[in-house]
C-alpha cells in the first residue's frame, strides 16, 4: 500500500459534504490511491507511551445519498500513518488539548502532522491576534458579556 493518511475530524455522517474541506481532501487522497483513516477526537489514546487511535479505513464518494463507507475498523498505532491531518475545529477544551499532545507523540515517532499540534495549542485562534495589534482595529478578548458590550 502507498500513503496512509489519517484525518482527525468531526463525525463524517454529520458533515456538509458540499462545503466540508476535509471531505474534499479525502476525495483527492482517494484519487491518488491513498489509504484513508477517519479518526474522531474521542478515538485518540495512548497505550504504553504509544500514540494510538480507533481508526476507520474509509472509502469516500461524491454522492449526496451515500458519501462514505467504513471498510475496516480497528485500533492502530498512529506512527503507522504517513500523514495525519488535524481537521477538528476547537472548542479549545481539555479534549482538544489532550488530542494535540497525543498527535505530538505521533509526530515525535515520525508521522507528519498537518496543523502542528504545538502550534494549535500555542496559537489559539482567539488570542493569536494579540500578537499583531498594529494590523487590527481596537479589539477585546473576554468572556465577560457585560465588558464586551
Amino acid at each position: 500500500m502507498g500513503i496512509k493518511i489519517g484525518v482527525v475530524m468531526d463525525d463524517l455522517s454529520a458533515i456538509n459534504r458540499k462545503k466540508d474541506s476535509s471531505f474534499a481532501m479525502m476525495l483527492a487522497a482517494q484519487k491518488l490511491g491513498w489509504e484513508i483513516h477517519t479518526i474522531y477526537q474521542k478515538d485518540l489514546f495512548t497505550e504504553n507511551e504509544k500514540p494510538r487511535a480507533y481508526s476507520r479505513i474509509t472509502r469516500v464518494d461524491d454522492n449526496p445519498e451515500h458519501w462514505f463507507d467504513f471498510t475496516t475498523q480497528r485500533d492502530i498505532d498512529l506512527s503507522t500513518l504517513n500523514v495525519i491531518l488535524m481537521r477538528k475545529d476547537p472548542p479549545f477544551d481539555i479534549e482538544y488539548i489532550a488530542s494535540t499532545y497525543i498527535l505530538e507523540l505521533a509526530e515525535q515517532n515520525g508521522s507528519l502532522i498537518v496543523n502542528k499540534p504545538a502550534s494549535l495549542r500555542n496559537n489559539n485562534e482567539k488570542m493569536f491576534i494579540t500578537q499583531f495589534p498594529d494590523c487590527c482595529t481596537p479589539f477585546m478578548v473576554s468572556r465577560d458579556k457585560k465588558r464586551l458590550r
